[in-house]
């Protein structure tokens, strides 16, 4: 029997502010719409705890005492995290907000704010983070499935994504047209695809829009 594929984690809105009245407030506010809420104090306390492999969005303040929002911001780049930052000041410049947002920042929004534009940006931060989470996990499966096919296979799949037909794909290779017809149904089955169209864009996908999978 198949392996069950666990559930993905529930998203989480982590919260980074010195003041205490901000992350309580902050805190009421996400959890009224149904989301987990996690805040830290300082910068340093969110690295310690920090798991990339939890989804969510990370609401960032960036006067802080020891390391600034912004270095967090860039300290996340460094170690590749990919987690949605929305900014959250009330010394708001435009060179800090330059700053931000050429590092990656999704928003920057200033304080006093409108609640409801916070849990908008929230809800997008957080659906962005599913669907960057959910292409990676089908390239990593995609890359799995490519790992399985022979040489020949991969040598019949370039011609096919190449858009050649069957009979000069068999003669370049040297082989049989029927030969050439039977790769093509066992590497299709084994990347779990039934037409031309889904095979093409799983080739295109793990190769990164090159034409040759020979190389993926």
């Amino acid at each position: 029997m198949a392996q069950e594929r666990r559930a993905a984690p529930e998203p989480v809105v982590f919260v980074v502010d010195d003041d205490t009245a901000i992350r309580r407030s902050l805190g009421f506010l996400i959890e009224s719409i149904g989301l987990a809420v996690e805040s830290y104090e300082t910068a340093e306390h969110f690295l310690d705890a920090y798991d990339p492999e939890r989804p969510g969005c990370l609401i960032l303040d960036v006067r802080m005492p020891g390391m600034s929002g912004l270095n967090l911001q860039e300290e996340l780049a460094k170690r590749h995290a990919e987690l949605p930052i929305i900014i959250v000041t009330g010394y708001a410049e435009v060179p800090m907000a330059v700053r931000a947002l050429k590092s990656g920042a999704v928003d920057f929004i200033e304080k006093p704010f409108s609640d409801q534009l916070l849990l908008e940006r929230v809800g997008e931060a957080i659906e962005s983070d599913r669907q960057r989470r959910q292409a990676r996990r089908e390239l990593d499966e995609a890359v799995a499935l490519f790992a399985t096919l022979t040489i020949r296979e991969r040598e019949v799949l370039a011609g096919v994504v190449l858009g050649k037909p069957n009979k000069v794909i068999a003669t370049e290779l040297g082989v049989g047209t029927k030969t050439v017809e039977a790769h093509r149904a066992k590497l299709m089955k084994k990347l779990k695809v039934y037409s031309l169209a889904d095979l093409i864009r799983l080739a295109m996908m793990v190769t990164g829009g090159r034409v040759n999978p020979k190389r993926a």
